[in-house]
């Protein structure tokens, strides 16, 4: 085969994989806005802060350290242990879960039938807090997560690909992580599905997506709801965290994943899970093709706007997206 159509091979599986990795952001935002119609601005802010404490947890770090270090004059950062990985995320959980709990308890319930604009900004405003949590809780210094997933190139797959052109060609590069991404966005987006459409906590979240006011006449509770999507939103930020933070480090700037989500989001549509997964493989292989074919020709870094770019255009011909639901107001 020509070496140049396996590049572009190689190219387009890589943008499959890159593609997963932001669908699983999206995800986030899928499920709270199909639950309470708000668009959670924090859902990026929340991967940051799932991942930050999966490390604390596991590297046994104390929370809070370089305030307690300061007030009492004391030199404590470790609690002198080590938790194995998958006690630790389980731990993780249930902070997230505690979290879930008290957004609902302080914040949410306060704004039962208020106008979306109102929710949204009280989304921005928990984004900013939950980051200035994250600082005071476990440090602002950049944290390498290992929770024992395989990285780096897959051997195998560069040895079963590298006789496939000249001599110069030496096999794909697919890295480990990303093809594990895949597994897990795969068994999550079924997860889900399945949740959504054939529990009666699936259904009734949908219900309180529609109508707040409608869905408390019938007897369902929006305390109960709320705290249970904002947990599943908070494990599956846990789960992009996971992915993003051993891919990059845990820092900061793992909050701005979510701004890659939203071309994502404009092109799946804001109320489908499926949709999440489709946008996110459309934008990744868009934009590593996009770069690979067009990106020599006007000077490189076409993968900063070629997602938004796409965005803009679904927004003026399909502004639902691929697979959101086309509302229709009646007057």
């Amino acid at each position: 085969m020509p070496d140049q159509f396996l590049y572009a091979t190689e190219v387009f599986i890589n943008g499959l994989m890159a593609g997963v990795l932001y669908a699983l952001v999206a995800l986030g935002f899928v499920l709270i806005y199909k639950a309470s119609g708000i668009f959670n601005y924090a859902q990026g802010v929340m991967a940051l802060f799932a991942a930050m404490t999966l490390v604390g947890i596991m590297n046994g770090q104390v929370p809070f350290s370089h305030i307690i270090n300061a007030v009492f004059g004391t030199e404590i950062h470790h609690f002198g242990w080590h938790v194995p990985a998958f006690l630790a995320i389980l731990l993780t959980v249930g902070v997230m879960v505690i979290f879930a709990w008290l957004v609902q308890r302080l914040v949410m319930r306060h704004l039962v039938g208020q106008e979306p604009i109102i929710l949204f900004m009280a989304t921005i405003g928990l984004a900013y807090f939950l980051e200035g949590v994250s600082d005071l809780m476990w440090g602002s210094e950049i944290k390498k997560l290992d929770v024992g997933l395989p990285q780096g190139g897959s051997f195998w797959i560069e040895d079963m690909t590298a006789g496939l052109g000249s001599d110069n060609f030496y096999g794909f590069f697919i890295d480990n992580l990303d093809m594990v991404a895949t597994v897990v966005a795969a068994l999550l987006v079924t997860g889900l599905v399945l949740f959504s459409q054939y529990t009666k906590q699936g259904r009734a979240m949908r219900a309180v997506a529609d109508d707040h006011q409608a869905a408390l006449s019938v007897g369902i509770s929006l305390n109960f709801i709320w705290v249970l999507v904002w947990s599943v939103a908070g494990f599956v930020a846990l789960v992009a965290g996971i992915m993003w933070g051993t891919k990059s480090g845990v820092q900061f700037s793992l909050s701005l994943i979510a701004l890659k989500a939203l071309p994502v989001l404009m092109l799946g549509g804001f109320t489908s899970i499926p949709g999440a997964i489709v946008g996110g493989l459309i934008i990744g292989v868009g934009e590593k093709m996009f770069e690979f074919w067009i990106g020599p020709l006007v000077g490189g870094a076409t993968e900063n706007w070629f997602a938004y770019v796409l965005a803009l255009l679904f927004l003026v011909f399909r502004p639902q997206g691929l697979f959101g639901e086309k509302i229709i107001e009646r007057v």
